[in-house]
């Protein structure tokens, strides 16, 4: 049986949540919801399309209150844990945290879009390797830019700095970050990772998913399964064009640096990597033109 929480502790968790969801799934969630007999199958497909919600619900299963054993990664076991009420509650209270204005919308409609497609062609990558968890690919692929909100709400002048850093050919793209703005997205989007609850191996990725050449370096077990969670997303990444569409650059210099072990450590080749582009373009998920 689910648990549910109470309305004084669903207020407790929403405190502090920054990152907007994305208004025509809070819109489609609504409509759901209004359904005689709503369908949480559906409602789960619909959070696991946006970082804020599916953060949510990550950060109320693996909140004290519930007491699960093993922290959850999972959106789809998240939902399912939680029961119809309890995730209907928590989706009326993001709503009702006020409206974004339109040029607020297209500010982070790049954000939203690129997050979405990295996360489902993480998992699908994870799935084609073998991975064991390719539910985590998705997880890390749908987070490990959360930061950014944060970063245009902190800094008006993000956008350009973020192009530039994308520009510059330096040896982590965070670098451009750290030296104007004294922090990066990736710190960010750890610290957000973690007060949404999620597992702290996934939040370590997140934090290092631009210092992946030395992870790479590392050996071990536990490095072995953070450079898989790091090539299904970079690999992701660069498929989806973060470059250009993040970065609004015709390179991706990045790739350029980390292709090589990328493609030695998932056993992919470009080949490979040409006919999986193909098969997303199919599934109506963005590929950059180079594919």
């Amino acid at each position: 049986m689910p648990a549910e929480l109470t309305d004084e502790q669903i207020h407790n968790v929403l405190q502090g949540i920054r990152i907007p969801p994305q208004p025509q799934i809070m819109v489609d969630l609504q409509m759901e919801q209004a359904m005689p007999d709503p369908d949480i199958e559906q409602i789960a497909k619909l959070i696991r399309q946006d970082v804020s919600l599916s953060g949510m619900m990550l950060k109320f299963v693996n909140s004290p209150f519930l007491q699960h054993s093993n922290q959850i990664s999972s959106i789809e076991q998240a939902v399912a844990l939680l029961g119809p009420t309890t995730v209907i509650n928590i989706i009326n209270g993001l709503s009702i945290k006020g409206e974004m204005s339109d040029q607020a919308i297209r500010a982070m409609t790049r954000f939203w879009d690129t997050a979405t497609d990295i996360a489902q062609v993480s998992a699908h990558i994870a799935r084609a390797i073998g991975a064991k968890n390719p539910d985590e690919s998705y997880a890390v692929g749908l987070f490990h830019n959360a930061g950014i909100p944060l970063m245009m709400e902190r800094f008006p002048d993000y956008d350009d700095v973020m192009m530039e850093s994308y520009a510059r050919n330096e040896p982590r793209l965070i670098d451009v970050e750290n030296r104007t703005l004294n922090t990066n997205h990736a710190v960010v989007g750890y610290y957000v990772a973690k007060s949404w609850n999620l597992p702290p191996h996934l939040c370590e990725v997140i934090a290092d998913h631009h210092n992946v050449q030395q992870v790479f370096a590392q050996t071990g077990t536990r490095a072995q399964e953070r450079k898989t969670l790091l090539a299904t997303l970079k690999i992701a990444e660069h498929i989806c064009g973060n470059f250009a569409i993040l970065g609004q650059q015709e390179e991706d210099h990045e790739w350029q640096r980390l292709q090589q072990d990328l493609l030695i450590h998932t056993g992919l080749s470009q080949y490979d990597l040409e006919e999986m582009a193909q098969n997303f373009r199919d599934m109506g998920i963005t590929v950059h033109g180079d594919y």
